[in-house]
């Protein structure tokens, strides 16, 4: 087994592929490393692939389209005890990876390299990317999974072949660079980084890189790794504003602003009641689901899962049962009054809302708490 394999992805390189694996092999000749290059080539239709032949490397045709396919099958295919990847556009300088080579010698698991800390030349990321895209990403990284990384989406990066195959990586597109960064997080990998410098690269054509569509694709797996973040907090704080607004409002009007709030809000703030349950469960779901399918190696809510699949459904039954005999009382009232004039209708229509309120969370309770016994079903194997 080779020490080291230095990846790649290509898609119509041509003009600085060349350039990208002289370097990398003048690096692993200087410093006597027993590695090679791999070039996962996702359809190029230039010259790249006779470039690469022509100057050794070796080439992986990976059919399946997408940054992050080139680089899932790079690493599949790497023969090698450690991994350094970085993109064939001469944006990095691949003759210097002694930092990372040294940090991955002495076990760290995955190595990052920070444009921010190292250098970026004049015209090498565009003023958007710099001082918006990257910080801002970078930083709702940190923030969710208390990563110590300042750079989440530099392109050259290192880490131990073994491990990072032990994560099941699958995103296909550009935010493959946040899935390592946060699975390697959850999977308690050692992660360090090390200052790195950009460049221009050496194109004449425009990059692959999308800024909208990849940082939104970026953004929405931070937010889907992170349910306390996606489905917890607003879920907490939607559910208690709506509480206590609907619970003021039941007994009295308030004042504010000039603005007198009273039944029409009511209905709003119960509304608020409904979606911040409801998230709060997708928050249990995705926080059991990333644990049950090895996504973590432990989830928080597992004594809430624990109650609600043992006693939610007769929870929400109770809530409906409470919301049933209030609609029967206020049903018995109108009869009261031959189905005619109600002669308070604005605290008829109070009881109203908060009848049909407890029955709504009645059946969220009742079809959640079985959901999460599906969720938690154990799938047996069965020979016929």
């Amino acid at each position: 087994m080779k020490e080291l394999t230095i990846l790649m992805p290509c898609l119509n390189e041509a003009e600085t592929l060349e350039t990208c694996i002289r370097k990398a092999q003048k690096y692993l000749h200087d410093n006597n490393i027993n590695g090679e290059i791999l070039v996962a080539d996702n359809g190029s239709t230039d010259s790249s692939i006779e470039i690469a032949i022509n100057n050794g490397a070796r080439i992986l045709n990976v059919e399946k389209k997408g940054y992050g396919s080139a680089l899932i099958a790079g690493i599949e295919n790497a023969d090698s005890s450690y991994v350094i990847m970085g993109d064939s556009d001469d944006s990095y300088d691949f003759s210097d990876l002694d930092p990372f080579v040294k940090k991955l010698r002495k076990g760290v698991d995955l190595v990052m390299g920070n444009r921010f800390t190292g250098e970026i030349k004049q015209g090498a990321m565009p003023f958007l990317h710099r001082y918006l895209g990257n910080p801002v990403l970078s930083f709702i990284g940190r923030l969710f999974f208390k990563i110590k990384i300042g750079d989440f989406h530099c392109g050259l990066r290192g880490f131990s072949t073994s491990s990072i195959k032990s994560l099941n990586l699958s995103c296909t597109g550009m935010e493959f660079a946040s899935e390592m960064v946060v699975k390697a997080s959850l999977s308690n990998f050692k992660i360090e980084e090390v200052p790195v410098t950009l460049y221009p690269d050496g194109r004449s054509r425009p990059p692959h890189l999308r800024t909208w569509r990849d940082g939104w694709r970026h953004l929405r797996f931070l937010l889907m790794f992170s349910p306390k973040w996606l489905f917890f907090i607003p879920g907490f704080f939607m559910l208690i504003f709506g509480v206590s607004l609907t619970s003021v409002l039941f007994f009295k009007p308030i004042q504010m602003f000039g603005v007198s709030l009273d039944i029409h809000t009511m209905i709003f703030s119960s509304l608020a009641v409904v979606l911040g349950y409801q998230l709060l469960y997708f928050y249990l779901f995705l926080d059991f689901y990333t644990y049950k399918f090895g996504l973590k190696l432990k989830y928080s809510s597992k004594t809430v899962i624990s109650y609600i699949e043992n006693f939610g459904i007769m929870f929400g039954i109770i809530l409906i049962f409470i919301g049933i005999m209030s609609l029967i009382n206020l049903f018995s009232l109108w009869q009261e009054l031959n189905f005619g004039p109600i002669y308070n209708p604005i605290y008829t229509i109070k009881i109203s809302i908060i009848t049909f309120l407890l029955i709504v969370m009645g059946a969220q309770t009742i079809f959640n708490s079985f959901f999460i016994g599906i969720l938690n079903l154990k799938i047996y194997s069965i020979n016929y």
